[in-house]
């Protein structure tokens, strides 16, 4: 008589999503999506006032239901907003919103990619003024190579109204920054929840300029794969990536949104890239680089 053995199940095994893997291709996801924010700008064809108006509703629409879904002790994190420090947040993240769109509107995408690139020379730099953190010698070597490649990619700005674009994208760069800086050293902030008043009290400021006639439906839905997909989505999917990941890794990983940008306007409205602005780029990504690369293991290690 023959005995049967049990039948034990295998332990589950464990999710790719929650694994490195995943958070890599995570935070990949998010760089394609935020990739394609010059691309709907420019589908869009309207003024930069009805995009940050339509583009911040579907925004807030996204980010709303992730909110209160995910946030905890909301009525807390409702009463840190209402604060100078929170109002102060607010007004970064709506400014550096603004600015962003305007920068794609004045100058090519690839300039502003390049000049936007920077941004975490810029939140190092802040950091130290606002909270002392070191900077090291690496630092400074990168970040004047950047800087070469930001003044190299402004030499190629011919027309008044590309310097505009590229002090827009100076202005948003410092607005990010500032912004990344201030819930760093205020960790009691919820980001989803500044993002999602950010995009709000933007609605309500580009309102006034904004033309009485509602806009295609061909533009409505490029202002919502705007907002949705390059501001909802995109941030969801790269912060749930980055907890599995280093934050250099997510970094260098973001990377790829200056490389793709141009290329899908590139192909879809024939916008150039110039030998300046290759060269430009180029010297900024391998500053960032070259950063971000040392910053990992010096983390991960501390």
């Amino acid at each position: 008589m023959s005995s049967v053995e049990p039948c034990v199940a295998p332990p589950p095994a464990p999710s790719l999503l929650r694994s490195r893997a995943g958070g890599f291709a995570l935070v990949l996801v998010g760089a394609v999506l935020w990739s394609t924010a010059g691309y709907f700008v420019r589908l869009a064809q309207l003024d930069s006032w009805s995009i940050v108006l339509w583009r911040s509703l579907f925004a807030a629409l996204a980010l709303l239901p992730f909110w209160l879904l995910t946030g905890r002790n909301r009525r807390a994190a409702l009463r840190s907003l209402i604060t100078p420090l929170g109002l102060f947040a607010v007004f970064l993240g709506v400014a550096g919103n603004v600015t962003y769109i305007l920068a794609l509107q004045l100058t090519t995408v690839a300039t502003v990619m390049t000049v936007g690139a920077i941004m975490p020379f810029v939140a190092a730099a802040l950091a130290y003024l606002a909270m002392r953190e070191p900077l090291t010698r690496r630092f400074g070597g990168a970040a004047a190579l950047a800087g070469l490649g930001v003044v190299i990619t402004a030499g190629a700005g011919v027309t008044p109204t590309d310097m505009a674009g590229i002090v827009m994208t100076l202005a948003m760069v410092l607005c990010w920054g500032g912004l990344l800086v201030l819930m760093r050293k205020h960790p009691g902030l919820d980001l989803t929840l500044v993002s999602l008043a950010s995009a709000l009290v933007a609605a309500l400021a580009a309102l006034p300029f904004v033309p009485a006639t509602l806009p295609s439906g061909h533009a409505l839905m490029a202002c919502a794969m705007l907002g949705v997909l390059t501001t909802g989505l995109a941030n969801v999917i790269t912060l749930m990536g980055g907890r599995f990941i280093r934050s250099g890794e997510a970094s260098l990983v973001l990377l790829l949104d200056i490389v793709l940008s141009p290329l899908w306007v590139w192909l879809a409205f024939g916008e150039a890239v110039g030998p300046a602005q290759m060269m430009g780029g180029a010297l900024v990504i391998g500053a960032v680089g070259f950063y971000l690369a040392a910053e990992t293991p010096r983390r991960a290690a501390a």
